[in-house]
């Protein structure tokens, strides 16, 4: 790669990541907070302004989820809880008997 292009993709990437407060969406939801690195250990820092946003305290069960084409999602567990729950309440409907011929 010749180095005018590499500079300049090494700009765009800085930009992208590192000025992170430029790249949120004009509806507020989606954001991109920058890098980090993941630790010896596999632990990683979540930037200050996503446990801001997302009101991550000291103490908040995490739930990692995966997919193995698209990547990693953090959610808060009491958040992913409720969505189960809602999910499981599908249950507590009998169902409807098929209309008869």
């Amino acid at each position: 790669m010749p180095a005018a292009v590499g500079k300049h993709t090494d700009e765009v990437t800085e930009a992208m990541f590192h000025n992170h407060h430029h790249r949120h969406d004009h509806s507020g939801r989606k954001h991109i907070f920058g890098t980090v690195k993941v630790g010896e250990r596999g632990q990683i820092v979540i930037p200050k302004e996503a446990r801001e946003i997302f009101d991550i305290k000291p103490g908040d069960t995490l739930m990692v989820l995966g997919d193995e084409g698209r990547g990693l999602a953090v959610v808060k567990a009491d958040k992913f809880r409720r969505i189960a729950e809602e999910m499981l309440r599908m249950f507590e409907v009998e169902p409807e008997e098929p209309p008869e011929e």
